[in-house]
């Protein structure tokens, strides 16, 4: 590393650090006061760094790249409403327990609330949605500054996905030069440690579960006859589900599989008692009923299902989750193991095997032979019917591709209404903050993470909110297959009360919200080849390559065609 002069070389020695810890990725987008962090990620022959002009749809890609990854990634901007548009995707992985390194280039305190331009206040911009906030400070060049912006380095890689991951803010004060010119500095000032190895290293070991508990824990599964086993999102998917199959399997009760745990696309769908159905069987009257478990063991978030939760709320519970993080809206678990649930299920399933369990089979039964009624249902609906739109996404898609699955009613039917199946896909969701923002721009991330297709199913409300996203996955080369419900507005509405109730124009104009918009000329726009379908066969067809397909559908006919389904589904049961 040769530094270029008194603002680039501390940066450089940072950067030089959050690449040594394994920073992989980073994203920028454009400015003058950022140019220092920006042309110093870009530098780094470590970091594949990318440009996206609008911060807001940085941000998504930078969460998408972290989530798909596992590791943190940085993404910078410069100072005023530029970093005020990343808060956003910073709530979102605060909220999901992403690991972002957010670096806002800032005035230096001279040129601060004296009318200077594009100078907000930035300190503690993004409140209790950064894990840490750190003011980097201008110092002196000289061998104090090298050591403190590397150990600084260290401790944002670290915080940021150590404990509970998250995004942690820097705030870099930048004086001129801006400008990469040369001035005279010694190299050996601002070096690392010469072996290559970060200025701090920090280990954090998986925690165990404790062996008395462990023991409570068996003898409870053991004595309850009629468990449930529920998995949401997780990181390590895939070992998760493994064990919480294994799990389920030993202990002969039903796995609920919230389609981003990894547990129900996948070899472990086929070889454990895994339910993927539960929303729309909980819906039938009566089912619920029978359905009310002695004992819960919750693996990861709680799923979004609110049919789930309202179960969850009568039942006795306990959450395991490595972070502690109150991931809790029932209230009623008794406990929160905080330890590695993969660990935890592998010997809670040796466990439980030497006690011989006295699982009521024909209770596993009841749970699997219900939840084998629905793909047939939902194959026997009429056309056009969203959730089948879905299913042949899933369907076609090839082995280890990764589906983006946006907020609103595309994540709720997937949830419903994807089978399990014994082909390994990564389902990814917006769901710390449920919201619609940044849908595209995540899938442009996970894409820059994976060596697989990225698929993107969304509704056009959340298509049209971040069409920055397009313009980004064009400008970085970034092939998405964008499959596009459009129903003609907020569709997730039309089945709430609010439908009913509002004045039917107000509800269009101020909650529906549909528009005119032709999504054949967005893909012209962006450049993506465009498809219209009007059924699953068509989608299928229409999937096998790169674009954008669109299916329009009607939105009161979905809400009678969703309901029909269950009407059928309470008839067959």
């Amino acid at each position: 590393m040769i530094p270029i002069n008194r603002t680039y070389a501390p940066v450089q020695a940072f950067v030089d650090e959050l690449a040594r810890c394994g920073m992989r990725h980073a994203v920028t987008s454009p400015g003058s006061r950022n140019a220092p962090l920006a042309l110093s990620l870009a530098g780094a022959p470590l970091i594949e760094t990318r440009s996206v002009i609008d911060e807001r749809s940085a941000g998504f890609v930078a969460l998408g790249i972290a989530k798909a990854s596992g590791r943190p990634v940085a993404v910078t901007c410069t100072s005023g409403t530029a970093a005020a548009n990343l808060l956003p995707a910073v709530v979102e992985a605060h909220e999901s327990r992403v690991p972002l390194v957010v670096m806002t280039a800032d005035r230096p305190p001279e040129l601060r609330d004296v009318g200077a331009g594009q100078a907000i206040d930035q300190i503690k911009l993004y409140g209790s949605f950064a894990k840490w906030f750190v003011e980097v400070g201008s110092h002196e060049p000289g061998r104090a500054s090298a050591v403190h912006h590397r150990a600084l380095a260290c401790r944002a890689y670290d915080t940021a996905s150590a404990g509970r991951p998250g995004p942690v803010h820097l705030n870099f004060p930048l004086r001129e030069p801006l400008a990469p010119v040369p001035e005279e500095l010694d190299p050996e000032v601002w070096a690392g440690r010469e072996d290559g190895t970060p200025w701090v290293r920090a280990s954090e070991p998986r925690a165990a579960p404790e062996a008395s508990r462990l023991r409570e824990l068996a003898d409870a599964v053991v004595q309850a006859r009629r468990g449930l086993v529920v998995c949401g999102t997780v990181r390590r998917a895939d070992d998760t589900a493994r064990a919480v199959a294994r799990l389920a399997g030993v202990a002969g009760w039903p796995a609920l599989a919230e389609p981003t745990s990894g547990l129900r696309c996948g070899p472990q769908a086929a070889s454990g008692p895994v339910v993927a159905h539960y929303d729309p069987l909980l819906a039938v009257e009566g089912f619920g009923e029978s359905a009310i478990p002695e004992l819960v063991l919750r693996v990861g978030d709680t799923p979004t299902s609110k049919r789930l939760r309202t179960l969850l709320e009568g039942a006795r519970q306990v959450v395991v989750d490595p972070d502690g993080a109150w991931h809790e809206p029932t209230r009623m678990a008794e406990r929160i193991e905080r330890c590695d649930p993969v660990l935890l299920c592998e010997q809670l399933a040796e466990a439980v095997a030497e006690r011989r369990p006295r699982a009521d089979h024909d209770w596993l039964r009841m749970w699997l032979d219900a939840d084998a009624l629905v793909p047939g249902l939902v194959a026997a609906t009429p056309d056009p019917f969203e959730p089948k739109v879905w299913n042949a996404v899933a369907a076609e898609a090839p082995h280890g591709s990764t589906l983006l699955v946006a907020s609103s009613m595309p994540v709720r039917d997937v949830e419903a209404y994807l089978p399990r199946a014994d082909k390994p896909l990564r389902i990814l969701a917006n769901r710390g903050a449920n919201g619609i923002d940044g849908t595209v721009s995540s899938a442009v991330g996970a894409a820059l993470a994976s060596e697989h297709r990225v698929f993107v199913l969304i509704g056009d409300l959340a298509l049209l909110h971040d069409l920055g996203g397009l313009l980004a996955a064009r400008r970085l080369d970034v092939e998405l297959t964008v499959v596009c419900v459009n129903n003609g507005g907020g569709g997730i509405f039309d089945f709430l009360p609010v439908a009913e109730a509002a004045d039917a124009e107000t509800y269009e104009a101020h909650i529906a919200t549909p528009t005119d918009i032709d999504f054949e000329d967005v893909a012209d726009l962006t450049g993506l080849a465009y498809h219209q379908a009007t059924n699953d066969r068509e989608v299928r067809a229409a999937v096998g390559a790169p674009g954008l397909i669109e299916v329009r559908t009607d939105r009161a006919q979905n809400v009678e065609l969703h309901r029909d389904l269950i009407r059928r589904l309470s008839d067959a049961l």
